[in-house]
């Protein structure tokens, strides 16, 4: 999707900046919405806001352009895909068994919710407000997500952190 807001650049933005510092001298590489990410079992292709993968990580073709084995896929949500992120393209990355953790990460509010893998299952968890902690148990990463909305503009015309100069 392209034309994405202000906030939703800022939250995927934010969390791609944190995850990928912390994963810079690790294993596991992390990527931006222009990574292209293919379920092989149903055929999607899509363009998540935000997926890390970890050794070995495998591509659709030499173009080296289509993950085939994300760890982490994360969207942030718009009014326009919110309920394809959390319906009929969540029942597809279910069936990546790579796929350890999705979150889904609003723009008008703090709030992630994260669903985790648990043999079959997924468990949903929610964190919400500045103070509260998102945990990506599958890279061993917590931030806080005062830092993954720094700078968004909240309704009612607040901040959660430091203001555009």
């Amino acid at each position: 999707m392209t034309g994405a807001s202000r906030s939703h650049n800022l939250v995927a933005g934010n969390l791609f900046r944190l995850v990928s510092g912390f994963l810079l001298e690790g294993i596991c590489e992390t990527y931006t919405g222009d990574m292209r990410v293919r379920v092989s079992h149903t055929g999607l292709y899509t363009y998540p806001d935000f997926a890390v993968a970890c050794p070995p990580i495998f591509f659709e073709d030499a173009e080296v352009d289509t993950l085939l084995n994300p760890v982490v896929l994360g969207e942030v949500l718009s009014p326009s895909t919110e309920a394809y992120d959390r319906g009929r393209k969540f029942a597809q990355y279910r069936r990546l068994e790579s796929l350890r953790e999705y979150i889904l990460l609003a723009q008008d509010e703090v709030r992630v919710e994260r669903y985790v893998r648990q043999g079959d299952l997924w468990v949903l968890s929610e964190v919400s407000g500045l103070d509260a902690i998102l945990s990506l148990e599958s890279i061993g990463y917590s931030v806080r997500l005062a830092d993954v909305y720094r700078k968004v503009e909240l309704p009612g015309g607040g901040q959660s952190a430091a203001p555009v100069v």
